[in-house]
């Protein structure tokens, strides 16, 4: 729901400056409906079952716009001025949650969940699953152990020290009033730009904690596809031990 607030105020802003024009009005109306929609699409992938061609599909929008979001961060001259990140951090976190459920499904069901997944595993694996396997072990820690943990660790301290300097800058903008550096005008958006500072940090450092916590599922999720799959594909698909690990190995990695 903070990516729906954070559009409607945007619309509301650009609403209020051009006169609340009818036709922006509808069009801020349309998006909260389309935004309403495509959450409700993320949450309905948690209970539909979905084919192994839309996996695909979702496979490769959740890809495309992972890379967009990564080069818009690397290129934005400052983080305010993308303040609806943590928003989309959170909106892209459920998105890959409820594809990964889903994609558990059909691997589960019919060991099949998209030639993607198929093709990432098989080039993880290389032909050998037990260097494979380490691998994926290595780059599963390297993950939640370096990048999602250092990641909140920072976005946790970027917060602490935004609060705690919050004072000193509030006191260094009406110190430039008094002398007369600035005037009111200038004051008001120093103290709007301070306010959005500090709510983007603040909320990043949430927003972390939530792709920590996708990350621990991402795990568990791993380790039920390997053993349920394996329990599946004996009992229930009639694969031998040694199928079993390897398809549903070489589908969890994948995953």
């Amino acid at each position: 729901m903070n990516i729906l607030l954070k559009i409607r105020q945007i619309l509301d802003g650009v609403t209020a400056r051009l006169g609340g024009d009818r036709s922006l009005e509808n069009v801020q109306r349309s998006a909260d409906v389309v935004l309403a929609l495509v959450l409700t699409g993320i949450i309905s992938m948690l209970i539909i079952p979905l084919p192994p061609t839309a996996i695909d599909y979702l496979i490769a929008t959740n890809l495309t716009v992972s890379v967009a979001l990564i080069m818009v961060a690397l290129y934005i001259p400052s983080a305010v001025h993308l303040s609806i990140f943590p928003s989309l951090l959170l909106f892209t976190t459920l998105f890959r949650l409820g594809l990964n459920i889903s994609a558990t499904r059909q691997i589960l069901l019919h060991a099949n969940a998209g030639e993607i997944i198929f093709a990432f595993g098989n080039f993880v694996v290389g032909g050998n699953f037990v260097v494979g396997g380490v691998i994926f072990l290595i780059i599963t820690m390297v993950q939640f152990i370096v990048i999602v943990k250092g990641a909140e660790r920072v976005a946790e301290v970027a917060a602490r020290f935004t609060l705690d300097a919050m004072p000193g800058k509030q006191m260094a903008i009406d110190a430039d009033m008094r002398a007369g550096l600035i005037d009111s005008n200038q004051g008001r958006e120093r103290r709007l730009a301070l306010q959005k500072e500090s709510q983007l940090y603040g909320a990043m450092d949430g927003a972390m904690k939530f792709v920590k916590g996708d990350a621990i599922a991402g795990l568990v999720i791993t380790t039920i596809n390997i053993i349920g799959g394996l329990i599946i594909g004996m009992a229930m698909m009639g694969m031998s031990a040694g199928d079993s690990a390897r398809t549903f190995s070489l589908l969890s990695i994948g995953d």
